[in-house]
């Protein structure tokens, strides 16, 4: 910022007309530049015109008081281009000099011999009030080039708040509104100016501070309606305090809701898309295919599997890959919040619906999730009450909170995941029927590991990647003896137990490669036990077969549906499978 007098013209103007008034002299006062911003008499009219007066330049430089009173003998007249030619009778000029700097001089011109004679005559008590004068003018240009910085940082300020993503405002020690931001009045749907009314008349669930309250801020949750607006979400409340006095206070406000799906959109980029999940084997292919599909429609999704196999990170690709895609994917295992508290979490309550019950509320993970996706994992191990109010959700696509007098519509879309036989706890009564078959529009099975060995070695040089920056170790590979030992591992944990067993043998590693002597012990101990039976007794194909139908059938289950599986696993028709099934007297 360049500092000039320009900033203070008006008070120039004042200044020059006192000094005249008082003095009976034309007086001309110029900037920096030489640029006359202020005079008197004859000099009124050349107001914005450049001079090119000697002693007005030399004060300037010099920073130096100069008073002539007789121009024919002033040694400084002498320097003067006009010398001989000046039609002034004598002059005094005075710098104005603000933290060092000369920013303009005032200058006094005498016209007359009668002029002449009181600079002459007069000529300290004039410097003395021209002095006074000039430093009156430095204070006001320091006092105004602060107010025009005070007002750059008070812009600077109001921009950053009204850019803020929270909405924001002040009071004062009483409740009095002094500032907030455009996100306020957004959030609150605020048409009319509402500063200096008292906040607590507004919003009647913010507290009146205690200022005795150890802590310089408190949160508290809200609920509010009005304006045509209903929102639930937290408070925060800060104190401003100077010198240990408390001046007022700053107080935030958070949407529930927006805030999740302003998450949502944060964590875009880092996203589980279906290029991201690892695997080129047949069975994994024709999942991600089915993945695809499942994305473009808007029926719910029945994801099995067994355990570890990454049932979320296929939901997540769903969701992603959705018109939802843009709000929240909310994701809760059912195994694990006890049942008293699933249900306040799936559906929420109202203030007051039971003893504890938080006030203001809570929203459930239905109206969180609205317009997005909510996914329900280890949905078998939901209980028989809660799969009735899921199913009326479903059927009515309206939650009934806890202790609410009304139902709320909601746009969600269910993925549900289970590694439960879902069709046997239907016929022993454990599941609804009519809920399974909501749920199972889209059913997609996932693979086990053992059904796709053929990407352990894809995804075990990525976990390996991933893990030594992670660790901060310098891992590149694995060995090739290490290797076949996990791809002849059964892998019951799955997916998740080989990123276990990676991790592991990662911390574990001396070199740049993981070899057998750093892998887990499960697996060491598997291989030792598969040698053993290399040496044991030799069956008879006719034993060898029974056994592998029985392994698959227990694997894959033994209704109709799940018999085409086991064949196909077998690499046999179903047709054959159901005649050794009879042949060996399977049950």
């Amino acid at each position: 910022m360049k500092i000039e007098l320009g900033y203070i013209k008006n008070d120039i103007q004042n200044i020059a007309d006192a000094i005249e008034t008082v003095l009976k002299i034309d007086v001309t006062i110029v900037d920096e530049n030489l640029i006359r911003i202020a005079g008197t008499g004859k000099y009124i009219s050349k107001i914005g015109e450049q001079i090119d007066g000697y002693a007005f330049k030399k004060s300037l430089q010099d920073g130096e008081v100069i008073v002539i009173d007789n121009p024919k003998v002033s040694p400084i007249c002498k320097e003067c281009c006009r010398a001989g030619n000046c039609n002034e009778f004598g002059e005094i000029c005075c710098p104005i000099v603000c933290d060092g700097k000369s920013y303009g001089v005032i200058g006094l011109i005498a016209f007359s011999e009668e002029q002449r004679k009181i600079i002459e005559t007069n000529s300290d008590g004039m410097v003395n009030f021209l002095t006074r004068m000039a430093d009156l003018l430095s204070g006001k240009l320091k006092a105004a080039i602060k107010s025009y910085e005070l007002d750059i940082e008070k812009k600077k300020l109001e921009t950053l708040v009204d850019g803020m993503d929270k909405s924001v405002v002040s009071i004062d020690v009483d409740g009095r509104i002094d500032r907030y931001n455009l996100k306020f009045k957004k959030m609150f749907n605020i048409k009319d100016d509402i500063t200096g009314k008292i906040i607590f008349d507004i919003f009647k669930f913010i507290k009146i501070p205690d200022k005795y309250r150890k802590g310089h801020s408190f949160s508290a949750s809200f609920s509010y309606k009005g304006g045509g607006k209903s929102i639930k979400g937290i408070y925060n409340m800060s104190r401003i305090e100077l010198n240990g006095e408390i001046k007022g206070y700053v107080i935030d406000f958070t949407d529930k809701k927006e805030a999740i799906k302003n998450y949502n959109k944060m964590n875009k980029d880092r996203s589980i898309m279906i290029d991201n999940i690892i695997g080129e084997s047949e069975s994994i292919k024709k999942v991600k295919k089915e993945t695809i599909m499942a994305a473009q429609s808007v029926s719910t999704v029945l994801i099995t599997g067994e355990s570890g196999t990454g049932k979320e990170l296929f939901a997540r690709a769903i969701h992603n890959h959705s018109k939802r895609a843009e709000y929240p994917f909310i994701a809760v295992n059912c195994a694990a919040i006890p049942d008293n508290l699933l249900e306040s979490e799936l559906f929420g309550y109202e203030e007051g619906a039971f003893t504890g019950a938080r006030k203001g509320g809570k929203l459930g993970m239905f109206e969180i999730a609205h317009k997005g996706s909510l996914f329900l994992d280890e949905i078998g191990d939901m209980s028989l009450h809660l799969q009735s109010k899921l199913l009326r959700v479903l059927q009515e696509k309206e939650v009934n909170k806890i202790g609410a007098k009304s139902n709320i519509e909601i746009d969600v879309r269910i993925i549900a995941a289970t590694n439960k036989d879902l069709e046997s706890m239907v016929k022993e009564g454990t599941f609804r029927e009519d809920l399974y078959y909501r749920l199972n529009v889209i059913p997609i099975k996932l693979p086990s590991l053992s059904q796709r060995k053929g990407d352990i070695p894809l995804l075990i040089d990525y976990m390996i990647k991933e893990y030594s920056i992670k660790l901060e170790k310098s891992v590149e590979g694995i060995d090739e003896i290490a290797l076949d030992r996990m791809q002849r591992y059964g892998w019951p944990g799955n997916v998740r137990e080989l990123q276990n067993s990676i991790e592991y043998s990662v911390n574990m590693a001396q070199g740049s490669e993981i070899t057998v002597d750093v892998l887990p012990k499960s697996i060491l101990e598997y291989e030792e036990k598969f040698e053993e039976d290399e040496t044991s007794a030799i069956e008879t194909l006719e034993d060898l077969e029974k056994r592998e139908i029985q392994k698959a059938l227990k694997r894959y289950g033994v209704y109709k549906k799940d018999k085409e599986l086991a064949a196909k696993a077998l690499g046999i028709s179903r047709a054959t499978l159901y005649r050794k099934i009879e042949k060996y007297n399977i049950k």
